[in-house]
């Protein structure tokens, strides 16, 4: 863990990165690193580029909030946790009626908000796997995770043959290369729930699913709820 210096003078950005990068530097690598806000993750990206260490490949970075802005204008993008700001807000406004009502008391209370989902960029764009050809498949499935792609694209774009295929990728993922596929598809799914306002029939022709119900059954069998009921739950968040 990174204590920040307590000197005021050592914490300015001119001081303190140079801090921060002998830090980075110490750590063993590859390694993965998590800071409390997006803000901060950037800082992190920008003492790494200080220290001549390459993000993702040496230090994976992940933020907090997924503030589209700083995100998106990282170099490399940032990923980062989203959270409701939303459902906390309807959390804090349920228990202050509480309070108010004399229903509920506050002391030792802790109310905790799960976040909603991942949001992942380049900045943690990076196989933690130690196989060439494995590598290679699942980097093939997440660049056509928009296309209807079959276990047979991916043998053919890797020139792996099929059976050492399944049996290397059982062993290493711990899945099949056809529930990989499907995986890696339903979460496009879930982020076009997310982030767009595209009806579901929509989104379904968009990723090549030959019906909506089809669509309906994978997603409920990943995510444990309905295309519907996710969209309401986490449509408009970051």
């Amino acid at each position: 863990v990174y204590k920040q210096p307590k000197s005021q003078v050592k914490r300015l950005w001119d001081n303190e990165q140079v801090i921060l990068a002998d830090w980075l530097k110490s750590l063993p690598k590859p390694i993965g690193l998590m800071a409390c806000i997006d803000e901060r993750s950037q800082d992190v990206i920008e003492a790494c580029k200080t220290a001549g260490i390459y993000v993702p490949e040496e230090i994976a970075i992940i933020g907090g909030d997924n503030d589209d802005l700083i995100c998106d204008l990282a170099n490399p993008p940032l990923s980062s946790v989203a959270v409701s700001g939303v459902r906390a807000g309807y959390q804090a406004a349920e228990l202050l009626d509480k309070l108010m009502a004399g229903k509920e008391e506050l002391a030792g209370q802790k109310i905790i908000v799960e976040p909603t989902h991942v949001e992942a960029r380049q900045s943690t764009d990076i196989l933690a796997i130690d196989d060439r050809e494995i590598v290679m498949a699942i980097r093939f499935i997440r660049q056509h995770a928009r296309e209807p792609i079959q276990v047979n694209d991916v043998v053919e774009a890797t020139r792996i043959g099929r059976r050492r295929l399944e049996r290397k990728f059982q062993r290493i993922v711990g899945r099949s290369v056809h529930d990989e596929i499907k995986q890696t598809r339903i979460e496009e799914v879930a982020k076009m729930l997310r982030n767009t306002n595209l009806s579901i029939s929509v989104i379904a022709m968009t990723l090549g699913y030959s019906s909506v119900n089809n669509i309906a059954r994978y997603f409920r069998q990943e995510k444990g709820m309905s295309l519907l009921a996710y969209r309401n739950l986490y449509g408009g968040e970051k």
